[in-house]
Order: structure tokens, then C-alpha cells, then sequence
């Protein structure tokens, strides 16, 4: 007779993490998983989203849909909060039903960006756009639903799927003599399957701490020298010149400094993000 073994929903199957969630499965036999896009599971249609949540009976949900595009948020507000925020809570609220555990992914840009010290869980959080302010909204409502969620926010995430800085910069380095990029905004870059291998042994591990962490890869540079970085990791022949956020202006305010701390992750999980330049390069050796 086979014993059922526990069932994980991963929301977003066809964005970033999701994708990177996929390719990791295999590390973690010991769960059913079911990887749910879009297509098969609108997160902001509330219905289906409880009959889904009903009918699998999970041991945990791990939210990795998101509406994402930062600059046309500014425009769909309502769009951005539906999937962003009023999902978010809602999906809380129904494994808060079911004894499933939670786990949601937020990101930096909850922060105004105005420090000059990594962000800590307990930071004072204020959006400077309305992309920030969707992923904040859902924050609270993640918190508000559900007691025992476990909310990770992260930041400057790329891998080989979807869009992202890494894949833009390559784009451009292949297309153009010289690419421009911002040089007074200061992040850590998170390497995809990074987060997602610590999302994993977090959701199926035995220690389950609800509460708010950030994970990113070690180390705080800006757009400028990350792109400086792709250039050389992959050895593209393009000047790349530094610029201020005045001379490339965007429809969102971005924060200017919104580094994160990872210290709670690591002392509550042993969870120990690679540095980020050791993970650019494991990416290279991945996706040259």
C-alpha cells in the first residue's frame, strides 16, 4: 500500500521562481507538487482559487504569482492590488482554513529607499510607487488573514526565464556599442534558483517560523556595477557608462537604497545566501 505523500502548490508556475521551483522538484521527493500558471489558477479569482485549495488538500502553498512590470503599475493600480494585494490575502485565508502553511514572496521595493543600512524585518515600510505599494497592501493582508504565514521578501531577482536585468543586459550588450545604466541605486541581486532552493527547505523543513524575512545573495552593489559584472562574467565587448537616475527617468520611483539584511533568515533557518557575484556566475555556467 503507498503512502500518500504531502501536496505543495506552487502559484505563478510560469514566472521566474516558479520555473526555478519546477527544476528543483526533484531535490524534494518526498512532495507531491503541482505547479499551477495562470491558466489553471488566476490567483485573483477568488472562487476558484478555494474549490483548487479545497479539492488538493495541500501541506503548504507557496505564492510566487505576482504582477510584476514596475512601470506599468503606475497605470493599472487596480490590476497590480488585485493580484498583488486582495489574492495574496485571500490565498492566506483559505490555507489559514485548511492547516496548510503559507508561504508568500514580497519584495524591497516596500521600502521608501531613503537609509543607508540594510532593511531589517522591522523596518518602518512606505512605497515610493504603486508597484511597492500592491506587494505592501498584500503584505498586511497575508499577516491579517493568516497568523501562521511566512511572508520572504526579496529583490533584483533574475535567472534564464521571464524578464529580468540579467537577461535585458545581455540583450543590449549584444545589440549596442554602449549601454547607459543607473549608478545611484543601491540593491542586492538574487539569483532565482537561489531563492527558490531556499524556499524549499524552508516550506518542506520541520522548523516552520511564521513571520516576515528577506532573502537576497550577499552583497550590495548598484544597477551600474551589476551590469559591469554581467559584461565581464560573460565577456561581452560593450562600454558600459555609469548615469544618475535623473539623466533615465522611469514612470515608478524606484528606492534608492533598498538592500536587505538576511540575518533573521540565517539564524532562524540556516539559510546562507551565496555571494552575488558567485552566483552570476554559477548562472553563466548555466546559461552561457
Amino acid at each position: 500500500m503507498s503512502i500518500e505523500r504531502p501536496s505543495i502548490i506552487v502559484t505563478g508556475a510560469n514566472g521566474q521562481l516558479g520555473r526555478c521551483l519546477q527544476k528543483l522538484q526533484e531535490h524534494f521527493q518526498g512532495f507531491d507538487f503541482h505547479f499551477l500558471g495562470r491558466e489553471h489558477l488566476p490567483v485573483d479569482n477568488h472562487e476558484l482559487t478555494r474549490q483548487v485549495i479545497s479539492s488538493i488538500k495541500p501541506f503548504g502553498v507557496i505564492n510566487t504569482a505576482a504582477y510584476t512590470a514596475v512601470d506599468k503599475a503606475e497605470a493599472e493600480t487596480e490590476l497590480a492590488n488585485s493580484i498583488n494585494g486582495y489574492a495574496a490575502g485571500n490565498l492566506a485565508k483559505h490555507c489559514a482554513q485548511m492547516g496548510a502553511r503559507f508561504l508568500h514572496v514580497s519584495t524591497d521595493y516596500v521600502f521608501d529607499g531613503k537609509g543607508n543600512m540594510p532593511h531589517t524585518e522591522t523596518d518602518e515600510t512606505l512605497a515610493v510607487n504603486a508597484y511597492g505599494a500592491s506587494k505592501l497592501l498584500g503584505e498586511g493582508l497575508v499577516i491579517k488573514e493568516n497568523a501562521d504565514a511566512l511572508i520572504i521578501r526579496t529583490s533584483w531577482v533574475y535567472s534564464a526565464y521571464g524578464n529580468n536585468f540579467v537577461k535585458t543586459m545581455r540583450r543590449l550588450f549584444e545589440e549596442r556599442n554602449e549601454v547607459k545604466v543607473v549608478n545611484d541605486q543601491y540593491g542586492c541581486p538574487t539569483f532565482a534558483m537561489d531563492l527558490a532552493h531556499a524556499i524549499l527547505q524552508i516550506i518542506t523543513g520541520t522548523n516552520w517560523v511564521p513571520g516576515i524575512y528577506h532573502y537576497c545573495n550577499a552583497g550590495i552593489i548598484t544597477w551600474f556595477e551589476f551590469a559591469q559584472a554581467i559584461k565581464e562574467t560573460g565577456n561581452y565587448n560593450c562600454l558600459v557608462t555609469p548615469i544618475t537616475t535623473q539623466q533615465f527617468p522611469t514612470p515608478a520611483r524606484r528606492p534608492v537604497y533598498s538592500a536587505l539584511s538576511c540575518h533573521k533568515i540565517e539564524h532562524t533557518f540556516g539559510v546562507v545566501p551565496p555571494d552575488w557575484r558567485e552566483a552570476l556566475e554559477r548562472y553563466f555556467q548555466n546559461n552561457g
